[in-house]
């Protein structure tokens, strides 16, 4: 077999080859010292040794040094700052401002329960509803729902009953300071809903919701004795306050009832408050039909009332209207009188208003607040809110609540607070188990 012939390139690397070799033979043992061809180097030394002093925090202490960290730290902390407060504005500014409409309301109309709470469902169905519109699905144009529809509706007749029985217990004497009072007792039926559902409590939980319950009791039968002297005689007690008090108890059970049904669901699919608050109002909405008759006598009241009145301190903002101003037969002082300038609406009627729209604007704060503080941060933020509403009436429309009632306010309030904090550190004091036992 003849020899193979040699080819004259064998043994000889091409250029590109060459020059692969070269790059390897020239680059660096440690990648990070490479420095790709054409790069320029800058010595920074000299520049280091003349630099002076900036946020090294063993630099001396000089004003220009001060002004700088301040500024930088209110730049940081600016967006928070005023996320919190507009949190709180929605939540203290629409909550009282609720507050105070609905007793100008029910101190005229105590049987508009009903209306009041179709009122509220409607506005608030109405300004949610851009947020789940979507034209891509007809025929109700609503965006696909993350939570199942069928999932919503216990949650709907709950939320319908307990806003229709709060509201209808002002048609059985109950006062606002009153009502706040006991409402801020929900503590209590959680907790014995949540027994019989099988959670169990801290001794200082237990504590907290037993000064509740004696709390609310000293101010029950406060205002209740207090009623009897004004109407019925020294020692009785007014029946239809019993049967306001027997309301507004079965009210919180079925509120405690829906809450632990919505944390449930929250657990299962995620905390999509949007919805629960859209649907929640859209959809009991049908629920009122039953109710037509006593809504449109309601109605039909409230359109009859007096034309709604500027109070004196309002027309001073405008020179004009000032002269015209009058400072006596105030109802409820402070805010309202008996004025020549009026507003071409029924008083009622903006009132109604008022309360629908500030239910609105409280309801979107607690939500804002839940989706970014603790449970705890919520529950002293909305008791705060409460002491301020329960002040501000009887500041404003000049409520003079027995010595009873205020101590009954006192405990309960003071009680929801350990509550609260219980709770968050029994919570914390769980993670911590839990993680223990995963490591």
């Amino acid at each position: 077999m003849p020899p193979r012939s040699k080819n004259k390139y064998s043994g000889r690397m091409t250029s590109s080859q060459q020059s692969n070799a070269r790059r390897r033979q020239e680059a660096p043992k440690n990648p990070a010292d490479y420095v790709p061809p054409g790069t320029k180097r800058i010595d920074v030394g000299p520049l280091l040794e003349t630099a002076k002093p900036g946020m090294d925090p063993d630099a001396p202490l000089t004003l220009a040094r001060v002004i700088g960290v301040t500024m930088a730290t209110i730049q940081t902390a600016l967006p928070t700052i005023l996320a919190w407060a507009t949190t709180m504005g929605l939540i203290f500014g629409g909550c009282c401002s609720n507050v105070f409409a609905l007793e100008t309301i029910v101190k005229e109309q105590p049987g508009a329960g009903n209306l009041i709470t179709f009122v509220q469902f409607l506005v608030t169905a109405l300004l949610t509803w851009p947020e789940h519109f979507s034209t891509a699905r007809p025929p109700f144009f609503l965006k696909r729902r993350t939570i199942p529809l069928v999932r919503w509706l216990p949650n709907i007749a709950l939320f319908f009953t307990v806003n229709i029985l709060n509201n209808f217990a002002f048609s059985y004497n109950i006062s606002v300071p009153v009502h706040i009072i006991l409402r801020s007792g929900g503590s209590v039926t959680s907790m014995l809903v949540g027994f019989i559902w099988g959670r169990r409590y801290t001794p200082v939980q237990v504590l907290s919701v037993a000064l509740i319950t004696v709390g609310i009791v000293i101010a029950a039968m406060a205002d209740a004795q207090s009623k009897g002297k004004s109407t019925s005689g020294p020692s009785e007690i007014d029946p239809s306050f019993i049967t306001g008090l027997a309301i507004l108890l079965f009210a919180q059970i079925l509120s405690a009832i829906m809450g632990l049904y919505t944390q449930l669901t929250y657990t299962t699919y995620g905390s999509h408050w949007h919805e629960n608050l859209f649907y929640s109002h859209f959809l009991s909405l049908p629920l009122f039909i039953p109710l037509f008759p006593s809504l449109k006598s309601q109605f039909r009241s409230f359109l009859h009332s007096d034309p709604a009145q500027l109070s004196p301190a309002l027309l001073q903002l405008v020179p004009s209207f000032s002269a015209k101003a009058n400072d006596t037969d105030q109802l409820p002082p402070v805010l309202l009188t008996l004025s020549n300038t009026t507003l071409p609406i029924p008083k009622d009627i903006f009132f109604l208003a008022l309360n629908a729209l500030t239910q609105y604007v409280c309801i979107r704060g607690v939500n804002v607040l839940s989706a970014t503080t603790t449970a705890l941060g919520v529950t002293i933020v909305l008791n705060m809110r409460k002491l301020v509403s329960l002040l501000l009436s009887i500041w404003i429309f000049g409520n003079e609540l027995p010595l009873g009632v205020l101590l009954g306010a006192t405990v309960v309030f003071g009680s929801a607070g350990l509550w609260a904090w219980e709770g968050q550190r029994s919570a914390r004091k769980e993670r911590l188990r839990k993680q223990g036992k995963r490591q």
